[in-house]
């Protein structure tokens, strides 16, 4: 399930994508394998990075669920780092993906410009952050949504991102909603917080995300596009790193 969209990224054989707070990979095997990239997919370099080396851990074993040989498995990297102080040179990453990361920062600024020190001028940025209303809805149904370890400690407004994001130097070109089928199945979550994932009405939305994944119908698919511009769950932005950004 990917939040960004491939064909965003001007992908050409040999560069190098960060997919910074990768997780369990969705998004560095996602855009490694998926289908539009055709045989661009061994020509690429991707590393994912994350704190958390259970999610690494599992990435890693993700990377043979594709029946692809070990050499083309070879340009996917899964590295254990903090994304305060990224193990990678000055100007070295020419794509670089940040989903769902910011909103869980303190100092989500320091992550800004370690982003801009790494990424290449010239070079394309993809963030994505949970789209603002539907994320008050979280926490106004229920404060424990984001008061986990490791949960979300802000609400994102899209403006003011877009704004922090040029002042770092970056260009912003285009920008989409995602995952509208999703925030309602994240309503009921919170409404029903207590109850638990195997509460039916959680369970049977879930089931129904999962069928809709793997089968991707029209209807869903097209109800999907039309609801993003508003109802989508997470906001993309996509910018490209002015020459003269430091």
């Amino acid at each position: 399930m990917l939040t960004i969209r491939p064909e965003k990224l001007p992908l050409k054989p040999g560069d190098c994508v960060l997919d910074l707070g990768c997780g369990e990979g969705r998004h560095t095997l996602g855009l490694y394998f998926s289908a539009p990239l055709g045989e661009l997919s061994g020509q690429l370099s991707l590393i994912g990075i994350d704190i958390s080396a259970t999610d690494l851990a599992t990435a890693n074993n993700r990377k043979t669920d594709f029946p692809l040989p070990e050499s083309q498995r070879a340009g996917i990297q899964f590295v254990r780092g903090d994304g305060l102080k990224l193990p990678l040179p000055d100007a070295s990453v020419d794509h670089l993906i940040c989903s769902e990361v910011l909103e869980h920062i303190p100092d989500y600024h320091a992550i800004l410009r370690e982003i801009n020190r790494v990424l290449k001028p010239g070079g394309t940025l993809c963030v994505s952050v949970p789209r603002a209303w539907p994320e008050r809805i979280c926490w106004w149904l229920e404060p424990r949504y984001h008061q986990v370890a490791g949960g979300h400690i802000r609400i994102f407004n899209r403006a003011s991102l877009k704004r922090d994001l040029r002042s770092h130097g970056i260009q912003l070109f285009f920008e989409h909603g995602a995952h509208a089928l999703h925030a309602p199945y994240w309503w009921l979550k919170c409404l029903f917080w207590d109850r638990g994932d195997r509460f039916w009405p959680v369970q049977m939305y879930h089931r129904f995300l999962v069928w809709d994944l793997f089968r991707a119908p029209w209807l869903t698919r097209s109800l999907d596009k039309l609801l993003n511009p508003l109802l989508g769950k997470s906001i993309v932005i996509y910018g490209v790193k002015g020459p003269g950004a430091q």
